[in-house]
């Protein structure tokens, strides 16, 4: 499948509102952290995931191990893993109710990931980040 064009990204990034960052970060020098604090400026509800922080709070949320321990339904799961590892991460969002995309971070893409994800009819978005996207595309 090809990279959605731009109208669909800006689409996508007006109309979500609720964010898991998985891979997020508590480092500030990390890019996770930095655009999970991006999203959260801009008005989004940012859920970090992260096994290693989970039962710490950031962004004023409460870190979680893993998607299955959202608090909240999520509109968006944005990743910040390594290309090999993100499937492991699609099979777990797929079984999320009301998620409509998946998003991988820069340099981040994978084949298996995004077919699993737009057989159940997901948006994906890969290689892309919203910290960029949002000022390029919305202002």
């Amino acid at each position: 499948m090809t990279q959605p064009d731009d109208t669909t990204i800006r689409t996508i990034l007006e109309t979500v509102r609720t964010v898991a960052v998985v891979g997020w970060s508590p480092n500030p020098a990390r890019p996770s952290h930095n655009v999970a604090a991006f999203l959260k400026q801009r008005g989004y509800r940012v859920i970090p995931v992260n096994p290693g922080h989970a039962g710490t709070e950031a962004l004023g949320e409460v870190v979680v191990p893993d998607l299955a321990s959202l608090p909240v339904q999520v509109d968006m799961v944005d990743i910040f893993r390594k290309s090999e590892d993100v499937p492991p991460v699609v099979e777990q969002a797929v079984k999320l109710d009301g998620l409509k995309v998946i998003w991988m971070q820069l340099g981040i893409a994978n084949a298996q990931a995004r077919a699993l994800a737009e057989d159940h009819g997901l948006q994906v978005v890969e290689n892309r980040c919203p910290a960029i996207e949002i000022p390029r595309l919305i202002g």
